[in-house]
């Protein structure tokens, strides 16, 4: 159910299991945990340069699919942080830019998906939420972090007392997520989005997104994140992109990066 497909400096990965809103079992977080290795493979040889991650049919990803789960012997600690936290961790850390389209309902381990990709643009008409209320389960995959940093306390419990969902469109108003566009448009706006950063200065967005992600998890200040700023400014002056980005503005010219 999960796809990869490399080709023009982009990875993208699909979610192929529409007629179960493309929710994971353990096969196919351990696809995904692969799919995702291939591409670091290829972008340690040059090939990729950035990464979209997307689901096919009605929705992004509903969560875990639990279809033939049996609740007196499932081992969720087995499933939780044995597969998906893994598995985030590796999507976090993947060795160039990556984005995700969403649509339709990203619940769950759906939600952590997006949460381990770097920008993620949205459906207006997406949902998001912890529907486990209904189940006697509770919000996974970071959501409790994640709701609760960006919505609050009392936003965040009320969404998981009352197993309400809320739209792509309030999810980006309220800092969620980066962009919500029309669902028709969602994915080739994606896709143009994605393509232009393919062919950036790969190296410097590199350093960015580990920056950001020293700054969320240490919890920088001003001056120990312009420490961090100015060793990665001395590192990537060494780089190639570096000397031709400059070139190219000096000649007024449009810089060609090779990543």
């Amino acid at each position: 159910m999960i796809e990869l497909s490399i080709a023009n400096g982009i990875a993208e990965i699909v979610l192929n299991a529409p007629e179960k809103l493309n929710s994971l079992n353990e096969d196919a977080l351990a696809e995904l945990d692969k799919a995702y290795d291939d591409a670091a493979a290829a972008a340690s040889r040059g090939e990729v340069r950035a990464l979209l991650l997307r689901g096919e049919g009605r929705a992004f990803c509903a969560g875990r699919d639990i279809a033939a789960v049996t609740p007196e012997t499932d081992d969720a600690q087995a499933y939780l942080g044995g597969l998906v936290e893994p598995l985030l961790k590796k999507m976090a850390a993947f060795p160039a830019p990556t984005f995700a389209a969403a649509h339709g309902a990203c619940l769950g381990v759906g939600l952590g998906l997006l949460l381990a990709t770097d920008v993620v643009y949205v459906a207006e008409n997406a949902k998001f939420g912890s529907p486990f209320a209904k189940l006697g389960a509770t919000l996974d995959s970071g959501g409790h972090w994640y709701f609760a940093e960006r919505l609050g306390m009392h936003r965040t419990l009320d969404l998981i007392y009352t197993a309400d969902l809320i739209s792509g469109a309030e999810a980006v108003a309220q800092g969620m997520f980066s962009r919500a566009m029309p669902a028709d448009v969602l994915l080739d706006e994606t896709r143009a989005i994605v393509s232009r950063v393919a062919v950036g200065a790969t190296q410097a967005f590199v350093a960015s997104k580990e920056l950001v992600a020293h700054i969320r998890d240490q919890r920088l200040g001003l001056w120990d994140s312009m420490v961090e700023e100015n060793a990665e400014q001395a590192r990537l002056c060494k780089t190639d992109d570096y000397a031709e980005g400059f070139r190219a503005f000096q000649e007024k010219r449009a810089p060609v990066f090779k990543g």
